[in-house]
């Protein structure tokens, strides 16, 4: 029972993380529907068939190309397709058939969207920041894991601590070192996973960015000029969190009695 509940986990996310490479593709560009025209080849414009549009299976079959016009097809889509697939998997093993399984089950989806579109556009669409907030701080009345005053405490701290950061650095710099879109999506962690996380996520995302940020300015020979997404940084370090939630508060926990 458990095989089969863990196949069809893993099968449902592969079609979610599917229809989400169509949202990401789609939503920056405000002239583009993600509902209509149906799939098709970016490149030439054939309509995709059923069966090339398997998750994950069909990009294998055809050998990442169009099968009509022979452009090669992005990785994004059977890496989104897998992702998504694993994190549905990950759900199901974590909280089993249960509100939070849906419920988390929204933030992930939007957490890899957001995570793919800042990477190519250095943007965080509103349209599913706000939403999030609204739907975090909703849920919150119906999940044991975060309470309506957590939600709503890591709503204003988590728009707080950003929107700080981003003005003292302008302050200091009279440079603009981070967007509000950045701000609006750790509100949206904060609702739904709760101002406790937020010193985690925020700790945790500023070490990763940097590293990759110096690297990238490394190659790139830009120095202070260069720019790379916050976001996924911050979406990376939700989820982790959102999994791995009890081994980061034993090792924190232990962190504070050594020294204290």
């Amino acid at each position: 029972m458990d095989t089969i509940a863990y196949f069809f986990s893993f099968l449902f996310g592969a079609v979610v993380g599917s229809f989400l490479n169509v949202v990401i593709l789609r939503l920056p560009d405000e002239e583009q529907s993600i509902v209509f025209p149906g799939s098709h080849c970016p490149k030439c414009g054939t309509e995709l068939h059923w069966y090339e549009n398997i998750p994950i299976l069909s990009f294998i079959a055809l050998a990442g190309r169009c099968r009509s016009c022979k452009t090669r097809i992005s990785a994004q889509y059977p890496l989104v397709e897998l992702c998504m697939a694993f994190l549905t998997l990950g759900l199901y093993n974590h909280f089993g058939i249960s509100f939070e399984l849906f419920f988390y089950f929204l933030f992930l989806a939007a957490l890899l969207v957001i995570i793919f579109i800042d990477i190519q556009h250095q943007i965080i669409p509103d349209v599913i920041s706000l939403p999030g907030i609204i739907i975090g701080f909703a849920g919150s009345f119906f999940t044991s894991l975060v309470s309506w005053q957590q939600s709503a405490l890591g709503i204003l701290i988590g728009g707080g601590i950003l929107y700080g950061i981003a003005f003292g650095y302008y302050l200091l710099t009279k440079r603009d070192g981070m967007g509000g879109g950045d701000i609006k999506l750790l509100a949206m962690i904060g609702a739904f996973l709760g101002w406790q996380s937020l010193l985690y996520v925020v700790f945790a995302s500023s070490l990763t960015g940097s590293i990759v940020g110096v690297l990238v300015m490394i190659k790139q020979g830009k120095g202070g000029r260069t720019r790379i997404p916050f976001g996924p940084f911050l979406a990376l370090s939700a989820i982790s969190y959102l999994f791995f939630q009890d081994t980061i508060l034993r090792f924190w926990n232990l962190y504070l009695s050594v020294m204290s």
